[in-house]
């Protein structure tokens, strides 16, 4: 493959060193883009020599075999964070982190974004998943989206044709890559909007097990009930698989508890799923992306 002009390029790089669960083998081919016309060479160059290739911003919700993963990883959670703020819309590239983008916003008294404070990852992946939590979600932001296709057009997405849907939106389904997002934020209180983003991120602190690699909330809410309840109620507190282990500390969490192989998180995922479904009937499906060759 040419490996030139499409910015910086690794080979067989490790993915543990760029996951937040800090798990995983190497990848045949690492590129992080520097700019937009880069990006879209890199991903021209790979359809065209029929190499497998997948995007990345934060790497904060992934699991990577431990084989690795064959083909490109292309980084955009280095050089994709600029935020820019005109009136009462903030635009952010693809590769801007969540919490960056709430403050910002907040710094121009917008409200809308708070939520977003306590979200790990960059805006490109959020938008993909429709991320949320403590009761907003990206949709709610009037969000729209640029996004970039396989034959390298550029097609620019309203609200309501990203059809997002609980962590799930067009930008998954037709495998898109976000460029950027641009939210209609309305005037707020500066001090309630910052009093109101420090009670979230003191929450995610101390309810969340922080302190461990993890890949966040490991899996979806079911409807009519939370994952983490149900978790511990089948008595799954704690329980390990070699260093994976579902946190004592917030069960939703399957944590690296210091040298997890991808293959004891799926395991434990497993074994969590079906003692979850024998118990309460219920079955939960992962937020987490487990990624690379079986």
């Amino acid at each position: 493959m040419d490996l030139t002009n499409i910015g910086r390029v690794k080979e067989h790089y490790p993915m543990k060193e760029v996951t937040s669960f800090e798990i995983g083998g190497p990848v045949d081919y690492f590129i992080e883009p520097e700019t937009e016309e880069e990006l879209i060479r890199a991903v021209l160059r790979l359809e065209e020599e029929k190499i497998p290739w997948m995007i990345m911003g934060k790497g904060t919700n992934m699991v990577v075999s431990d084989k690795g993963i064959r083909g490109a990883v292309i980084r955009m959670g280095v050089f994709f964070e600029d935020i820019k703020i005109e009136g009462n819309r903030v635009a952010a590239e693809g590769g801007a982190s969540m919490r960056r983008v709430a403050e910002a916003a907040r710094r121009e008294n917008l409200t809308g974004l708070e939520f977003a404070h306590g979200i790990p990852g960059a805006i490109g992946g959020a938008m993909t998943m429709n991320a949320g939590a403590y009761g907003g979600e990206m949709k709610d932001g009037g969000g729209s989206g640029r996004g970039l296709h396989r034959d390298g057009t550029i097609e620019v997405l309203s609200n309501e044709e990203l059809h997002f849907e609980y962590r799930n939106s067009r930008v998954y389904t037709d495998n898109l890559i976000v460029l950027s997002a641009t939210f209609s934020l309305e005037p707020g209180d500066g001090a309630l909007i910052q009093e109101q983003m420090d009670d979230l991120w003191n929450r995610r602190t101390t309810k969340q097990p922080l302190e461990y690699p993890s890949a966040g909330s490991t899996f979806k809410r079911p409807v009519g009930y939370y994952a983490g309840q149900l978790i511990d109620q089948a008595g799954l507190r704690g329980l390990r698989h070699g260093d994976a282990q579902v946190s004592e500390k917030h069960c939703g969490f399957v944590i690296n508890r210091g040298n997890a192989t991808c293959q004891e998180v799926v395991e434990l995922i497993r074994t969590v799923q079906e003692a979850v479904y024998q118990k309460h009937g219920v079955e939960l499906e992962t937020e987490v992306k487990v990624l690379g060759e079986k």
